[in-house]
């Protein structure tokens, strides 16, 4: 009988394949990559047109000698890694450090871990797709390159063991161009006025926005304004203008991509990234399901597609037509809009099988497990489902020359929401309007509730934001977003507070070095054309060596040409005038991964270290000791009092000497402007003016 050998990436996988298939298979797993670029060199042979040097990965030794002694028995041999470009190169590189040149080899891939899908894929074995290996080769030649010619540089500039990626130094861009948005916001105040109204037999009140005038949308910006209105209707009839109804349609969501399915864990499950990721792989690899074994739940998790297949559409729709009834069937399904290019290799995500729904299987999964495995199954059913249907009313109601409004919505169809609710279905409205009112209806004021407000910055980072925002550009891709993130946290140039991502001061020079030195690297544009560079090497349509090619010349004098600034710049250490109670010397600032602190020179003889608290020149306004830089546990920058805990004064902006002329309190450095710290008196003064005219 002929002995069948299929590797697979992971170790988890083995028990669920080998169940599908008969004794005449054997399943081994390769742990991964079992080969790499040598971490102690780039690995790059520029002079041979970069050809890459590869080697056995530390530790898969082992692993390789088991593999060829199991290939030694076998017939044939099906690589079956996952169906990505990643996939593609572990197959490519297993082929080669086993010298599978003149075995029988076939590729397999299957998009989810099911008997009929693995059996289906031994039907259609191929050859390993070089294009795709291609694809995610000049991928890990480009960011070896970025990494092992900047990251000496900003060593030397920063004293420490710090890196640059591709992907990542964008990334982190990003943040900081929002962190700088965030610190040069300054409010605007802005009032909203309710009125209840009296409607004639009823005992309920009406409560009307303020909309604004005959001739348009007016917002009130100061109390003297809002006043203004109330003193002017308080005078005038209040009646109904227009009643109109209509109905609004709300369309069911896409299945799940990586970046959605990584978005909405966050938002709704409180997931990061990296736990959704390594949960979702978990469902994909394969669960113990009582009374079934040992099952694959989810398909494939790294996509950004959103297709379906059309058997698991089928299900689908028939599974809903049973469950909820023929109505609740979508006719079609809602479409994705253009935009980047996506590798539509394989499917959304979705359950492998949506008669398994999450009760079913709940026993048998953690509590974290199940949470997402409803979020993926509740996605894919709405997703296959009817549209739902709101019944709308708007009401114009006029008071003199002002006019409000007052608007209502209930559900008259709820379509796929009887599945599926976001963070944003819960917030819609669902009220319904009073039945009786029209033209003629009586309306009497009693009561008016002005309120003040002030515009809000833009909201920081999030790691679903960051994702979002990664995927809207064309940055990275599905396999790419977790790791970066991480990779950024881990390295502290960012840190997470309460879901936010701030930039600690680690990440602000490393970033500025970028800007300055290699503004390309950092370049949002520069870094999606290169996704859709390594798009096109996927697809066949360009060669990875003409790829990496055009960028490595140009990195190469962007190194050279920041090479020459750095020889100018003084590395010493700063001394400071604090003096070490050790030893006696002054102590200098130095870098270490939480950003400054200072350290006794004597080193190593002494080995005495102590926060750094930058002064900043400027007197506390609760207290008149120094103000200074601090940092959270975590890392992110604030002005606080030098005499902390006694005195609790603290500020996110920095705070200036210069008292405010309108209320005499302390002002803040708001980007390019200074403004007072308190946004209900909202003083703004011009930077710029400012300086001019102390010169």
């Amino acid at each position: 009988m002929a002995k069948y050998l299929v590797i697979v990436e992971s170790p988890a996988k083995v028990k669920t394949i080998k169940k599908f298939l008969g004794k005449n298979y054997e399943v081994v797993a390769s742990n991964g990559h079992v080969r790499d670029l040598p971490k102690s060199q780039m690995g790059i042979d520029i002079e041979h047109d970069y050809e890459p040097k590869y080697i056995t990965i530390r530790g898969k030794g082992d692993i390789l000698a088991k593999l060829r002694k199991e290939v030694k028995k076998a017939d044939k041999v099906y690589l079956a890694t996952d169906p990505d470009r990643e996939g593609e190169a572990i197959s490519w590189h297993l082929s080669q450090a086993l010298k599978l040149e003149d075995k029988n080899i076939r590729r397999i891939s299957f998009n989810e871990i099911t008997q009929n899908a693995v059996k289906a894929s031994l039907k259609e074995p191929r050859d390993i797709d070089m294009n795709l290996v291609d694809a995610q080769q000049a991928r890990r030649i480009l960011d070896r390159m970025v990494g092992y010619e900047i990251s000496p540089l900003l060593w030397a500039k920063v004293k420490r063991g710090l890196s640059a990626g591709r992907v990542q130094s964008v990334a982190l861009r990003i943040i900081c161009d929002r962190e700088e948005e965030i610190n040069a916001f300054i409010p605007e105040e802005y009032w909203t006025l309710d009125v209840s109204l009296a409607v004639q037999g009823e005992k309920k009140p009406l409560v009307a926005k303020f909309y604004g005038t005959e001739a348009g949308k007016f917002i009130p910006s100061s109390r003297e304004e809002t006043d203004h209105i109330i003193e002017a209707i308080e005078k005038e009839t209040f009646r109904v203008l227009e009643v109109k109804k209509g109905e609004r349609v709300k369309k069911a969501p896409l299945p799940f991509t990586t970046s959605t399915m990584q978005q909405e864990a966050s938002k709704a499950l409180n997931f990061p990234i990296s736990k959704t990721m390594r949960i979702a792989q978990q469902l994909y690899e394969g669960v113990d399901i009582k009374g079934q074994g040992t099952v694959g739940l989810i398909t494939y998790l790294r996509t950004d597609s959103v297709r379906i297949s059309e058997e698991a559409d089928l299900l689908a729709r028939e599974y809903i037509e049973h469950a909820y009834g023929k109505e609740f069937v979508a006719t079609k399904t809602t479409e994705k809009k253009g935009g980047a290019k996506i590798q539509d290799a394989h499917e959304a995500i979705r359950p492998s099988d949506i008669s398994r729904t999450p009760v079913m299987v709940k026993e048998s999964l953690s509590r974290d497990q199940f949470r997402l495995y409803q979020l993926i199954w509740k996605r894919f059913a709405a997703s296959r489902m009817a549209q739902a249907v709101f019944e709308t009313t708007g009401v114009k109601i006029g008071a003199g020359d002002y006019r409000f409004h007052v608007s209502a919505s209930r559900i008259a169809f709820p379509g796929f929401l009887n599945v599926y609710t976001s963070e944003e279905d819960e917030k819609e409205e669902n009220n319904v309007l009073l039945k009786s009112i029209d033209e003629n209806t009586s309306l009497t004021p009693e009561g008016f509730d002005p309120k003040q407000h002030f515009t809000q910055p833009p909201a920081h980072y999030t790691e679903a934001s960051l994702v979002k925002t990664l995927e809207e550009l064309g940055i990275g891709r599905p396999s790419t977003y977790s790791p970066t993130i991480t990779t950024l946290l881990g390295r502290r140039y960012i840190v997470k507070e309460a879901k936010n991502l701030y930039v600690t001061e680690l990440g602000e020079v490393v970033n500025q070095i970028m800007k300055e030195s290699f503004p390309t690297i950092v370049d949002e544009h520069f870094t999606a054309n290169m996704e859709s560079l390594l798009d096109s090497v996927g697809e066949g349509e360009v060669s990875w060596r003409t790829v990496v090619r055009n960028f490595f010349p140009d990195l190469e004098a962007a190194v050279a040409a920041a090479e020459k600034e750095l020889e100018k710049v003084e590395i010493a250490d700063e001394v400071s005038d604090v003096v070490c109670d050790q030893c006696g010397r002054n102590m200098v600032i130095k870098y270490g991964p939480h950003g400054k602190f200072l350290a006794c020179p004597g080193f190593p003889d002494c080995r005495n270290t102590k926060p750094y608290l930058e002064k900043i020149g400027v007197a506390c306004p609760k207290c008149g000791k120094e103000v200074v830089l601090k940092k959270t546990r975590k890392g992110r920058k604030y002005f606080g009092c030098e005499d902390n805990p006694e005195c609790d004064f603290m500020s996110w902006s920095k705070p200036v000497a210069e008292k405010c002329p309108k209320c005499g309190g302390y002002m803040v450095i708001k980007g390019n402007k200074t403004v007072c710290a308190d946004a209900q008196c909202g003083y703004v003064e011009e930077k710029k003016q400012q300086a001019e005219g102390e010169t």
